[in-house]
């Protein structure tokens, strides 16, 4: 196995400073009854975090609109609980010496009509259309939006003042924020459609909104994807220039770092060059990048089928290059609380095989 030495190199960036490369990737895990994060999650992540993980990534958080979440067991970041819930998970991990940012999130279009928590509320996006473009409700009208970019905004408030390290916006893999980029879900024609620049209005006004609630100095992360729950195979982008095109309004409203999420890392983005998404992102933006995707393991998450272990040579020797500056892990930090700091002490032999199982409890 090649020296993990890059992997724990620390991390300097005009807003943020860890001590290693290592992030836990935002995993959906569904154990928060009536939307409210309790002891037990605050635990879950300060095992990450006395693990010597660099940055935890939460669970995707549902911003305060009525259709932000689907389910009744999945945390919300709006409400008196709910935020002393999440203050107290920061407590814990900072009490450890870890760093914690939520990612700020609204499902849009995935919903279900029906679902908990607030089974009268409709699904919500740009025009009303499931990710199969089906219509489903009726397009959002400007002073919605107008709206929506609001709560995102007062949940960057919120988490700066109950004392999160910085916040991490959801735009991708076909949720709210993704369905407004994705052509084959938004199909209007006022200021928040159009061609992929034009597509990218409410990401832009929400990041704006955010920064002006937050200030210069709060790190604000952007996760985005070229693939959608439906479709492994979508892209936003299909070359260098249009990805470059369409990054350019997110970094000149504010973004610090961008989270590149693709199903393997080790992919290339477009032919004729080695790049990923986050390498290409890097080069196109000079902005600090974080890529993920099977990290440590030999399946893709999506199929959520166990998984073996497997080298980090590869992985290392990308960090090693600077073609990206920060390592999202997945199931391997939800498999096991140590793997970070197993690898650091060269402890690979010990690496956990994922085993779906862990799905179903909060280790």
């Amino acid at each position: 196995m090649a020296s993990t030495k890059p992997l724990f190199q620390t991390f300097n960036s005009e807003n943020l400073t860890l001590p290693n490369r290592t992030v836990m990737a935002p995993m959906t895990r569904g154990f928060s009854p009536d939307n409210i994060p309790g002891e037990d999650v605050a635990a879950y992540y300060r095992r990450r975090a006395e693990n010597e993980v660099g940055l935890i990534v939460t669970e995707g958080t549902g911003i305060n609109h009525p259709a932000s979440v689907s389910g009744a067991s999945i945390p919300v970041f709006h409400g008196e609980a709910a935020l002393k819930g999440w203050e107290n998970v920061v407590k814990e991990v900072h009490s450890v010496g870890g760093k914690i940012v939520p990612q700020l999130w609204h499902v849009g279009m995935t919903r279900s009509k029906g679902d908990l928590p607030n089974e009268e509320a409709l699904p919500v996006g740009p025009s009303g259309l499931s990710l199969d473009g089906e219509k489903v409700t009726e397009p959002l009208t400007e002073e919605e939006v107008g709206q929506l970019v609001e709560a995102y905004a007062q949940a960057a408030a919120d988490a700066k003042r109950i004392g999160f390290d910085g916040i991490e916006l959801h735009g991708a893999h076909g949720y709210l924020i993704d369905q407004f980029f994705w052509e084959q879900t938004n199909k209007r024609t006022d200021r928040y459609g159009g061609d992929l620049v034009g597509r990218t209005r409410f990401a832009v006004e929400i990041i704006e909104a955010c920064r002006r609630e937050v200030g210069p100095d709060f790190p604000i992360i952007f996760r985005f994807s070229q693939w959608k729950m439906n479709d492994f195979k979508a892209k936003l982008a299909t070359t260098p220039d249009e990805l470059e095109r369409f990054l350019q309004p997110l970094v000149e409203a504010g973004v610090d770092i961008f989270h590149c999420s693709t199903r393997r890392f080790w992919e290339a983005e477009f032919e004729g060059s080695d790049l990923n998404l986050a390498g290409w992102t890097k080069k196109l933006t000079g902005k600090p990048v974080i890529s993920v995707g099977s990290v440590g393991l030999d399946g893709e998450f999506t199929s959520f089928a166990g998984a073996e272990t497997t080298s980090l040579d590869g992985l290392i020797e990308k960090v090693e290059n600077e073609e990206f500056d920060l390592v999202a892990i997945g199931r391997s930090l939800l498999m096991d609380p140590e793997w970070v700091k197993k690898v650091h002490d060269g402890r690979e032999n010990d690496l956990l095989a994922f085993d779906k199982e862990s799905l179903k409890k909060l280790t």
